[in-house]
């Protein structure tokens, strides 16, 4: 096998296929790299059972054949090459890579004793990659962090013929984005796949204009289900987790009696600034009255803080508190100019959602729902 191809693309190729070797292989041959070069393309894949990487680039292939290498520090001496074109021959046993004056000699790993990559699953539809992008940032958030329930550190990708629908929860918080794709079939499927693939998923499928979605639920008895997704040369899989995901749809509360409408940039500021005094585990105090919403946080001989911002309230005046980290979270992920609190009583959760303008434009594409401070859903 031998090839040459540019320096930057394979530095970024390889890298993007890299992020999938696990930290502690389970089997060292997991922490190799495939390259497979065919025609004038260059395959790089990599794989650990759970998460597969996957990503084609031009080269100049003029002996056709596959390796295996040591994936990380392939990224690392790819990162390192001087600005000129990149040529990687096999010799035996080991891998020549020359770039300008720079050379180095790789081991070659027994590539018959690697596993093989799951099939991609079959596209059902396609989403523009920013705002796939956006909406799993926005959702992610919410889920939890805690291995000990594994269900809720994924996200539930719903799929409805035209509409996916993304939820998380860490039961002191629900977030729920819905948006509209290209779906070339009429399936109705959930998924739950762990938050922190998704977002580097999501975070890495910007290369191209739309991100491909595929699920491919298998029905024989040892096979997984998997999501996949592509965009831009770049392929990866995920398995699916299993279990019955909580019916966290209920909790948004049909209507709310009391709104307030703050601006949401004004808000996210003051909150850093009074939350600087709160100490682990304690709140941020709001009091929404007529025209104004007064935050504040610490208490007795401790440090204290307070600061008023404007306010528009429908309804009676309402006082509640709030884990501070968690109302800023959700406030850093709206992109709108204002937000709009929805109340049913001080001491049952508020619905957050976005709105363009002060009087009006709201948006519920993506809902955020928060439980006062001391209540768990």
């Amino acid at each position: 096998m031998k090839f040459t191809v540019a320096r930057d693309v394979l530095a970024e190729a390889v890298s993007w296929t890299a992020r999938v070797l696990p930290t502690r292989p389970a089997s060292p041959i997991l922490a190799g790299m495939r390259i497979s070069a065919q025609g004038q393309e260059l395959t790089l894949s990599s794989f650990d059972y759970e998460v597969s990487g996957n990503s084609r680039i031009p080269a100049s292939v003029d002996e056709e054949g596959e390796v295996l290498v040591s994936g990380r520090l392939l990224a690392d001496i790819s990162k390192s090459l001087p600005n000129k074109p990149v040529t990687i021959e096999v010799d035996g046993q080991k891998v020549s890579l020359s770039c300008g004056s720079s050379h180095f000699t790789l081991a070659v790993m027994p590539i018959d004793e690697y596993p093989l990559l799951p099939a991609q699953p079959q596209v059902a539809g396609s989403v523009d990659s920013q705002v796939f992008q956006q909406a799993v940032a926005q959702v992610s958030i919410a889920a939890s962090r805690d291995e000990t329930l594994p269900l809720l550190t994924a996200v539930r990708v719903e799929i409805d013929g035209d509409n996916i629908t993304l939820l998380a929860t860490d039961r002191y918080r629900l977030a729920m984005r819905e948006l509209k794709w290209d779906s070339v079939s009429d399936m109705s499927e959930a998924a739950l796949v762990k938050a922190r693939i998704l977002q580097d998923v999501a975070k890495s499928m910007t290369s191209g204009a739309k991100v491909e979605i595929g699920l491919s639920q298998e029905s024989q008895p040892g096979a997984s289900s998997l999501i996949g997704f592509q965009a831009g040369g770049r392929r990866t899989t995920s398995t699916l987790m299993d279990g019955d995901y909580p019916p966290v749809r209920r909790l948004f509360p049909e209507t709310t009696t009391i709104q307030a409408i703050v601006e949401r940039h004004t808000l996210f500021e003051a909150v850093k600034r009074v939350s600087l005094v709160a100490e682990r585990k304690t709140s941020v105090r709001l009091s929404f009255s007529d025209g104004q919403l007064v935050l504040e946080a610490g208490q007795g001989d401790n440090a204290q803080a307070s600061e008023v911002v404007q306010a528009q309230l429908m309804g009676d005046d309402i006082a509640t508190a709030f884990n501070p980290q968690y109302l800023s979270e959700g406030l850093s992920v709206m992109d709108t100019e204002y937000v709009r609190f929805g109340f049913t009583h001080p001491t049952k959760p508020a619905v957050i959602t976005g709105q363009e303008k002060a009087d009006g434009g709201e948006s519920t594409d993506f809902r955020y729902l928060l439980m006062p401070i001391r209540y768990g859903i």
